[in-house]
């Protein structure tokens, strides 16, 4: 009988975390997942580092071992404004470009710290908008912080900082958007504190950009200090699922430490005075470096990714893969020898797939020309157009897809989506309610409503949804996709929702 050396195990369970979490301990790190690993025993109740090894690879890492490991494993070092360069050129460069571009249009500004740890980076953003916007409570702002690390998240939700958060942080920011507490602790104040929605969201899972995780069509994307931790291979697919939740013209803002010309080569690469930033641009060659002043004065507001960086899996998700080509097959490979094929809803969807939109858009005018009812072909151009955040456009189709269908409960919840994103609160949990009314089971919908009652504080009311999303979940397997997810599974979804419901449980307390 062989026994399986300290080594051996370390090889293992890193491996299983660069799968599960995408973190990276090649064997020059082992030290450092040992120590974790010492530190997480305590909490998992085992004796010490190597009972707590043996048992973590004894079988797939659960959602709560994840969450235990993350805690142990993953730095939360930051502060207030850190990193002041990059926001410097933030605040002199992207965001007046962005402003100028939306103000007299939609008024609407989409901004995501993915990674954001403990909160201060979000914060900080929303400090920056309303420096920069005087009227910005007239404009559909969104600041999404998101981490896999549920104490990070806690945090985050309660926005209640030491002094160790403000090292380097101007006087001012901490005089006016802070207050101080019982403790000699400080508190963001809440106008800011509303600007700033705070998720769970693991990095290497493949939820993202959706819908559902809010994480489509964003202008701005914060990732520093994160890819460092991850995999080679890991890293490669978070920046270009990071490429398809842009908007085209938008960007990506990483660490100085984590800039590569080989990683983002499908961005454009623009080079400031001592910062690298990257921006999403379809109709330039990838890898091209240029100055600021080539780019013009106005982002575009369409969104096109590009079809060999983007594609859509066959679990619906946003995610990259091998490329696709860039043509269709001829009709002579279909067996067509009768001349152009007619468009087809089949057609669309396969370029839909490749995250091919607006090509997806032009198929499916054609199609539902010919076909007014189709609600599929309906419902499918309402999420293309969600896809790319043109959500009056979205919003108009998915109206015609419910004309159609007025008991699909599918169709009542991504309109509530819509709204959602729109801003419409109200008439957004209306819809959700409709859902629920048509579909009492429909899981989802008790998760959104139960995220709307967090957000406006009323904690009682969103635990008993959060009770029937978990309840209904249960009668899941957890491999199963759920309904309606873009390709979630029961567990991952369930990871989700405890999380959250946590959240809202210690921020009642």
């Amino acid at each position: 009988m062989t026994t399986t050396t300290p080594e051996a195990q370390l090889s293992q369970l890193s491996e299983l975390i660069a799968a599960q979490m995408g973190l990276h301990f090649p064997r020059e790190r082992w030290p450092d997942l040992e120590r974790g690993i010492r530190s997480a025993a305590r909490e998992f109740d085992l004796k010490d580092a190597e009972s707590c090894l043996e048992w973590l690879i004894s079988s797939p890492l659960t959602r709560k071992q994840v969450e235990i490991l993350a805690s142990h494993l993953t730095v939360g070092e930051t502060y207030f404004f850190r990193e002041r360069k990059s926001l410097e050129i933030l605040e002199g460069h992207v965001l007046p470009e962005l402003i100028r571009a939306r103000r007299g249009n939609e008024k609407r500004l989409r901004i995501w710290s993915a990674g954001c740890c403990t909160g201060e980076e979000p914060y900080s953003i929303a400090i920056l908008l309303t420096k920069l916007i005087p009227d910005w409570k007239d404009w559909k702002i969104t600041i999404l912080g998101t981490d896999l690390n549920p104490r990070f998240l806690q945090t985050a939700s309660e926005g209640i900082y030491p002094k160790w958060s403000f090292r380097e942080t101007p006087e001012w920011v901490r005089e006016k958007y802070f207050t101080v507490t019982k403790d000699g602790r400080w508190a963001v104040i809440p106008s800011i504190k509303k600007m700033v929605t705070i998720h769970y969201l693991n990095l290497a899972d493949r939820a993202f950009p959706s819908l559902l995780t809010n994480t489509n069509a964003m202008d701005v994307v914060f990732c520093r200090n994160v890819l460092m931790y991850f995999t080679p291979e890991a890293a490669k697919k978070v920046i270009q699922n990071l490429f398809c939740s842009l908007m085209d013209g938008g960007w990506l803002v990483v660490s100085p430490t984590e800039t590569s010309q080989a990683l983002f080569a499908q961005f454009v690469t623009v080079n400031f005075p001592g910062v690298t930033l990257y921006k999403k641009d379809a109709q330039r060659l990838p890898a091209e470096e240029v100055s600021p002043h080539e780019l013009g004065d106005e982002p575009r507001a369409a969104w096109p990714p590009s079809a060999d960086v983007c594609v859509e899996l066959d679990w619906g998700i946003r995610s990259p893969a091998q490329p696709f080509p860039e043509t269709l097959p001829s009709d002579a490979e279909e067996g067509n020898q009768g001349g152009p094929r007619p468009t087809s809803y089949g057609e669309a969807l396969t370029l839909y797939e490749r995250s091919r939109y607006e090509e997806t858009v032009e198929k499916l005018v054609v199609w539902l020309s010919q076909n007014c009812d189709d609600a599929k072909a309906m419902l499918l151009l309402a999420r293309v157009y969600a896809n790319q955040g043109k959500l009056a456009e979205a919003l108009e189709w998915c109206e015609k897809t419910i004309a159609a269908d007025k008991m699909n409960a599918g169709y009542h919840y991504l309109r509530a989506t819509i709204l959602q994103e729109q801003g419409s609160l109200a008439e957004a949990r209306a819809s959700l309610k409709r859902t629920l009314y048509l579909d009492p089971k429909f899981v989802l919908a008790h998760f959104a409503l139960a995220n709307l009652a967090q957000r406006e504080e009323r904690f009682k009311e969103s635990d008993k949804y959060f009770e029937n999303a978990l309840s209904l979940l249960s009668a899941y397997r957890q491999e199963d996709i759920l309904p309606e997810s873009e390709g979630m599974t029961a567990g991952r979804f369930m990871e989700i929702v405890t999380v959250q419901r946590n959240q809202g449980v210690r921020a009642e307390k």
